[in-house]
């Protein structure tokens, strides 16, 4: 059965970030040492059709178990769908590596048992759209599940935060925004925060402004009105 929209998608080039897409690149192969198990406790446990959004360079598609039978997996910047193209030609499970951007899934609705959320929501230009979206196209009772940037506990961090996201950061990184609450968004856009838990990379030394983080498990309710319209 396809889950492929028949309804305009967005340019294969909607999003580009030819400089940082290198650095990420780099970066997040580099880390993976430290992100990785939390990559494959985000993922453990899925099973069925699965949309992925913002897949980057593909370093999730390892860790799919068997269970999974096909990943679509969004990724709107060129470089990165590249590299996600190819560690998809590596995994054993089956993924197609799809243009489109968060906020326009080129997919149809309801057509996935689960949606995965891995270090994406902080660089979509519009949470709440993204987030109807993902609604949209996860079925009822349908999982999600989130590895996103998330506040800082201390005020002092939070808000260095807040000031990066005012500033420099999002034209540095991408559009990456550090000081975004992924929890309340999702639970302002119709779906039951199931479990979260924050985590802390590096687990010690120095703390960055990208070090906080939240790894939970979402799902859309089987009836429920649609999510808020807010942005």
């Amino acid at each position: 059965m396809s889950v492929r929209s028949r309804s305009p998608r967005a340019p294969s080039d909607a999003v580009r970030h030819p400089v940082f897409s290198r650095v990420y690149a780099k970066v997040s192969t580099a880390t993976e040492g430290d992100v990785g198990p939390y990559r494959a406790e985000l993922l453990a446990g899925l099973s069925g059709r699965v949309i992925e959004i913002g897949a980057g360079n593909g370093l999730n598609f390892a860790h799919y178990p068997p269970e999974v039978s096909e990943v679509v997996a969004i990724e709107p910047e060129r470089l990165l769908r590249g590299l996600a193209l190819t560690a998809a030609r590596r995994s054993r499970t089956p993924v197609d590596v799809v243009p489109g951007v968060a906020e326009a899934l080129p997919v149809k609705s309801e057509a996935f048992d689960a949606a995965v959320l891995c270090l994406v929501l902080c660089s979509v230009r519009d949470t709440g759209r993204a987030l109807r979206e993902v609604h949209r196209v996860l079925r009822p009772d349908g999982v999600l599940r989130f590895f996103e940037h998330g506040v800082a506990p201390g005020r002092g961090m939070a808000a260095v935060q807040r000031g990066l996201d005012r500033t420099v950061w999002p034209f540095l990184f991408g559009g990456c925004h550090v000081a975004r609450d992924p929890v309340a968004s999702l639970t302002d856009r119709g779906f039951t925060v199931e479990a979260e838990r924050a985590v802390t990379i590096p687990a010690k030394g120095p703390r960055l402004p990208t070090s906080y983080l939240v790894l939970g498990s979402a799902r859309r309710p089987r009836e429920a009105p649609g999510p808020g319209a807010g942005g």
